[in-house]
């Protein structure tokens, strides 16, 4: 059992350091300066001494570091400099961006780094602490570290999935890009359901949604299904020409996702490149519109920009 301390208690640091907690381990002081943060620590850690981030490190024989991504690197050199942290002491970051590399100043040190990011979205409640149970966690560790770092998220009640240094990047954009994402979309869909006058559109959403994401988990493309992949050239026109009057700012999400699909049918056999073709020109037509409504668009922001 391992004394441990966490730097940044927002909704990762507070929730893992509270599962921990409930695992054996001792949480000996937390730093927050938000009043969220102190909140959550007083919440979900009950009784543990609210410190800085420097007198965190110093009690601590394991050392949480859920700061923002940004941060994380400038935290590290600032508790290092401060002669905060020690040989021997171990340094874990949550950052599904960062590997070892981002600690290169707790490595100087002598400590020990480790990089375990839980692939989960937070509320920062006692809510989490049921869903960490069969949470994969990006884990990148020496070979001195990987016991340790295997032993924690079995406290975690997660499954320890290992990340290559050069590959923690890709595989945070991968997270990021399907559950950030994600939220925007349905978020989308809602407000286009709403305008055309469903009074509850998260529920008419949630079974489709739902039947959608357990068929896409478990079939890949081929759950793919609808007016692409089908090729109804006229039934996107129309969506796009509805879009364009109710729901303008969906226009290029609309056409980029749009697109994607459309490739990725062809691909797999199921779109005929004429189809398709006809297809990718109505979202051309579609997109230079809205390009004419709203404004010359940045380059960097239109759907398949190289």
């Amino acid at each position: 059992m391992a004394r441990i301390g966490v730097v940044g208690a927002g909704r990762v640091g507070a929730v893992l350091s509270a599962a921990l907690r409930a695992a054996g381990h001792e949480v000996v002081a937390a730093a927050g300066d938000s009043a969220a943060s102190r909140s959550r620590i007083a919440d979900l850690l009950p009784g543990v001494e609210v410190a800085k981030p420097t007198a965190v490190a110093r009690s601590c024989d394991l050392l949480l570091l859920t700061v923002p991504d940004d941060m994380l690197d400038n935290v590290a050199t600032t508790l290092v400099g401060a002669g905060a942290i020690r040989p021997g002491q171990v340094v874990v970051h949550t950052s599904g961006r960062h590997g070892l590399a981002v600690l290169h100043a707790v490595s100087a040190a002598g400590a020990r780094p480790i990089a375990m990011h839980p692939a989960m979205t937070f509320t920062g409640t006692e809510v989490d602490l049921d869903r960490l149970a069969g949470c994969v966690f990006g884990v990148t560790a020496g070979p001195e570290e990987r016991r340790l770092a295997e032993a924690l998220v079995t406290d975690l009640r997660g499954v320890a999935m290992w990340v290559p240094e050069d590959k923690r990047t890709l595989y945070h954009a991968g997270l990021a890009h399907g559950a950030n994402h994600l939220v925007t979309l349905v978020n989308q869909a809602m407000e286009m359901l709403a305008a055309s006058g469903a009074e509850d559109p998260a529920a008419v959403l949630r079974p489709l949604l739902t039947a959608a994401l357990d068929n896409a988990l478990s079939a890949g493309d081929a759950a793919l299904t609808g007016p692409i992949v089908r090729g109804d050239v006229r039934t996107v026109r129309d969506h796009l020409r509805e879009i364009e009057t109710s729901a303008p700012t969906t226009v290029p999400s609309y056409v980029a996702m749009a697109r994607a699909t459309a490739e990725r049918a062809m691909l797999d056999g199921r779109l005929l490149p004429i189809r398709a073709s006809r297809i990718v020109g109505v979202l051309d037509d579609a997109l230079a519109r809205h390009r004419g409504a709203t404004g010359a668009t940045p380059a960097h922001l239109l759907p398949g920009h190289r």
